[in-house]
């Protein structure tokens, strides 16, 4: 989850490298050197005798010159860099209020009050598309054991601009809204409708003049497609085999054959961009500014079953956790979990959830008094904060550790 500073939306995904050399982020060679500087001296006395002993001519070159010289340091220091810095930004309890709202709002199915924290975590990203940094300011935040410097092309593709950036955060933000609401009522077993509409096609698709953008999948080979899994399952049996596939456009149906093309890495694909129509039998609000990005999709979920079921899910515990949610429950990996692993334990979670995704940039970085807890699916969140929220041992729950 992402949030902002200085009005500017970041983004969520941080590798796990140092942009920097041994040599520090100037280069080899930038620090003034000490070498050469009885040479100065020297010259400054033979200056001094010629000028028949005047030492305030000598104090003036010498302030001149010093004053010149702090006038470039901090010119330099000033300038831009092209790294983005990434900095533990705050929490959100979802069963709370961000701004005087609840943070998720039920309409049309009873709710349920709780009394303790399902924090959402964010992370503040300076630099990129949405401002800039300075070469002080990525050294500063280099030595800072809290923050993470990385190339701004690992952060945002390149020629993002800032509207970009922004559309794209808060696009994700609704999607992974939407995810969440479908994952609660799934791992809850409430019924609802749901269809993969054609958003696009990929470049050299499989799909290109027969599946349009605006088309509803209904069927493939003869199976209805109630879920992506129905169309990765049925394409991953074919093994290339041409497929019969079944769409509604403009109210009609049209049926079509599509050779599916591998991927490259072994998997069978249409080349279609799909999005989900959802068809819910309840409303969900969820109310939080200035905050984009996919990643408080787990968070939303969990919030969403406590809301709407009895009893406290948490049992007045302090968790916090992150993660992508996909409609089925599947969780996702994300960015800048260091920061998010401690921005939790600062608003005092004492258990943190994490995507399996996550594990190698987790384990060995844990804060201290925090538990991090492994999982791959809702399923799994779920239980580790009934667990907990039920006074049981947690220390069996699955963690991340080092390769």
């Amino acid at each position: 989850m992402t949030t902002t500073r200085g009005g500017h939306p970041s983004e969520d995904h941080v590798p796990d490298v140092s942009p920097f050399s041994a040599a520090g982020p100037f280069g080899p060679g930038s620090t003034p050197e000490s070498a050469g500087s009885g040479d100065a001296v020297e010259a400054d006395r033979g200056v001094e005798a010629a000028d028949g002993g005047r030492p305030g001519r000598r104090l003036s070159t010498m302030m001149i010159a010093g004053l010149a010289a702090l006038g470039l340091g901090i010119a330099v220091g000033t300038l831009p860099v092209p790294y983005v810095i990434e900095s533990p930004g705050p929490t959100y309890n979802t069963l709370g209020e961000s701004q005087g709202h609840p943070v998720i709002n039920v309409s049309g199915h009873e709710t349920y009050p709780a009394a303790g924290s399902l924090d959402l975590t964010t992370v503040y990203v300076d630099g990129g598309p949405t401002g800039s940094v300075s070469i002080l300011s990525a050294f500063s935040a280099w030595l800072d054991g809290s923050k993470s410097v990385y190339p701004v092309e690992l952060i945002y593709p390149t020629g993002t601009t800032k509207e970009e950036a922004q559309e794209q955060s808060a696009v994700a933000m609704a999607t992974s809204q939407e995810n969440a609401v479908a994952s609660a009522l799934n791992e809850l077993k409430i019924p609802f409708g749901q269809q993969l509409q054609a958003a696009g096609l990929s470049k050299d698709s499989a799909s290109a003049g027969k599946i349009q953008q605006g088309d509803i999948l209904k069927a493939i080979n003869g199976k209805d497609i109630t879920s992506l899994s129905v169309v990765q399952d049925e394409l991953a049996e074919g093994k290339g085999v041409p497929a019969t596939v079944t769409v509604e456009r403009a109210g009609q149906p049209v049926t079509v054959q599509i050779t599916p093309k591998d991927n490259g890495q072994g998997r069978f694909i249409l080349g279609v961009m799909l999005k989900y129509l959802f068809t819910f039998p309840f409303q969900v609000q969820i109310s939080l500014d200035k905050v984009g990005g996919p990643s408080a999709g787990l968070m939303f979920s969990l919030g969403i079953i406590d809301t709407v079921t009895p009893g406290d899910l948490t049992g007045g515990k302090h968790i916090a956790g992150t993660g992508t949610i996909s409609p089925e429950g599947t969780v996702g990996p994300i960015g800048g979990i260091g920061q998010k692993m401690r921005g939790a334990r600062s608003a005092g979670a004492t258990l943190f959830l994490a995507p399996a995704g996550n594990c190698d940039e987790v384990a060995g970085h844990v804060p201290d008094g925090l538990q991090v807890v492994r999982v791959q699916n809702l399923a799994e969140a779920r239980h580790a904060v009934e667990l907990a929220g039920s006074g049981q041992d947690t220390s069996a729950l699955p963690a991340c550790t080092g390769k």
